[in-house]
């Protein structure tokens, strides 16, 4: 890039914005209640998805209702960060909160699984505005070795997020109803109190000039990339159904395949008003940084996702029950964070908090794969310490890491890149885990309850009326399982539930297995190419 370049860029856009420290908590008082609701969102959901998917008839394709979301909000996010750059992040930020808010409510009166994966889909137009342009705010009124003391405090409202979700969604999905209204619906229902609360504190907190940049929408860019991304997550979900190799299958590759090369085509033509810019690309910083965030997001939210269900498949929790356990991950989470933002803001050096980071939840991985059904308690929540202390270091030294040698100017388009990849990451890693899990589970099942059933005792045990009761339906004549429903596992004895359990494991085993690999490629790019900058005070 040219000086005459630059200069043209540096009288466009946010000005910097130099604030006092009192300053900067006010503003961040508003982006924090902002960003709490897309947190809460993700982890209110994700303790109480097996009730409702159990609810709408549809276990096996909950993963809609998570990547649907995902999806929207990837697709969104570079949108809002060009969006914000022409119009002021403060109006786009009011505008993300409405969507979110709709796409609630709908949520709220959904009739089946898939209906309910549409309104997320609406959630999600929202939810991707939500993260993304909190960040660019902070970006935009603080130094980098500043940002990641306040990007600390974003990573503790995640932190919270992760206490209140999981209790707040685990009481609610235990609820059959709540005047009169199915308990899980309030998940999404007490969103719009908490939107309304969120829309006035920015209206009165996020008052800083804005310089309009003027620049063209990139509508062509953002429609290739759909056509790019969403059939090849369609196929991510859905081929464990058709086959990888079917016809729908290739189909679909192709589709993606032609939609990713049109996208890259688009962004090159398009130059400074690209969705994604390309000159961007060039920073090494910022490649690294948003590939990690790909790599990281994928593990992050896989190992989110199965969880959960570790912990109310196998181990017979209740929703709250469940998310009461996963405490170890968000004490640590929030512990590591406060303290890794303090020490980058003191000495300005990150690459050895990142690195030991992605290890840290790296071993977290290794530990979920050895969970067996009778493993202690203690034995997961070693895993879920390493995975919260891990994800505390990592997240903010990458978003750290992609904005360190961005121009201002950038900002907004840099940081919506950021939020992009990681929520790409997120929906493949949903998808294929979820896929992986119930791709195999089926079939592991299946054989070890043939081989249960050579045992006189064990058939015994099924002949009983509330067992036998309990698995109408379940068990298919030719020796497969339906497992679109999982309500009956709390039904059935301990005993004739423990292939179930068995062949549930098996399969979460091979789920955490992927992801430490996943980890372990984003632990040795990190060590040996991030490089060891130290973030400047200006």
């Amino acid at each position: 890039m040219t000086s005459s370049e630059t200069r043209r860029q540096d009288a466009a856009g946010d000005a910097p914005v130099r604030l006092g420290h009192r300053q900067i908590t006010t503003v961040m008082s508003g982006l924090v209640l902002g960003m709490f609701l897309g947190a809460l969102d993700q982890t209110v959901v994700a303790s109480a998805l097996r009730t409702i998917a159990d609810d709408l008839h549809g276990l096996t394709a909950q993963a809609w209702a998570t990547t649907a979301y995902l999806i929207t909000a990837t697709l969104a996010t570079p949108l809002y960060g060009k969006l914000s750059d022409i119009h002021g992040r403060r109006p786009v930020y009011l505008a993300a909160i409405g969507l979110f808010t709709a796409g609630s409510l709908l949520c709220g009166c959904a009739t089946s699984i898939y209906e309910l994966a549409a309104f997320r889909a609406v959630q999600g137009l929202g939810g991707g505005g939500l993260m993304s342009l909190a960040m660019t705010i902070v970006a935009d009124i603080t130094t980098p070795r500043e940002r990641g003391r306040y990007q600390g405090y974003f990573m503790a409202v995640f932190g919270g997020a992760s206490i209140i979700g999981p209790l707040a969604g685990g009481a609610l999905a235990d609820r059959e109803t709540l005047l009169g209204i199915d308990g899980w619906r309030w998940i999404f229902l007490l969103n719009v109190p908490l939107a309304a609360v969120a829309a006035v504190a920015i209206v009165r907190v996020l008052r800083f000039p804005h310089r309009r940049v003027r620049h063209r929408l990139d509508y062509r860019g953002a429609l290739a990339l759909a056509v790019g991304i969403v059939p090849l997550l369609t196929v991510a979900e859905q081929g464990r159904t058709w086959g990888w190799s079917s016809l729908p299958a290739l189909l679909l590759y192709a589709v993606g395949g032609l939609g990713l090369v049109a996208f890259v085509v688009v962004e090159r033509r398009m130059g400074a008003a690209a969705l994604l810019p390309p000159r961007l690309f060039r920073i090494r910083a910022f490649r690294l940084g948003v590939g990690l965030h790909f790599v990281v997001g994928i593990g992050m939210f896989g190992a989110m996702t199965t969880l959960p269900l570790y912990l109310q498949l196998v181990r017979g929790m209740s929703p709250m029950e469940a998310g009461l356990a996963t405490l170890p991950t968000v004490a640590a989470n929030l512990a590591v964070t406060l303290l890794v933002g303090r020490l980058i803001a003191r000495t300005g050096r990150f690459k050895v908090h990142l690195v030991a980071g992605i290890g840290s939840f790296t071993a977290a991985m290794l530990v979920f794969a050895t969970l067996r059904v009778d493993s202690p308690l203690w034995q997961a929540a070693l895993g879920m310490a390493l995975m919260g202390a891990g994800l505390g270091a990592s997240m903010q030294t990458l978003t750290t890491l992609a904005q360190s040698e961005v121009p201002r100017t950038d900002m907004g388009a840099a940081t919506a890149s950021v939020n992009f990849f990681r929520s790409n990451g997120g929906t493949v890693g949903t998808a294929a885990f979820l896929s992986i899990l119930f791709s195999t589970a089926g079939g592991r099942i299946a054989e070890r309850l043939a081989e249960a059933r050579r045992d006189p005792a064990y058939r015994r045990l099924l002949a009983q009326p509330d067992n036998a009761h309990a698995l109408a339906g379940v068990l298919r004549p030719g020796g497969g399982v339906d497992l679109e429903d999982s309500a009956f596992l709390r039904a059935l004895d301990r005993g004739a539930a423990l292939p179930f359990l068995e062949g549930y494991i098996a399969s979460m085993r091979l789920v955490f297995l992927t992801g430490a690999a996943v980890a372990l490629v984003a632990f040795l790019v990190a060590a040996w190419r991030v490089p060891n900058l130290t973030l400047s005070d200006e």
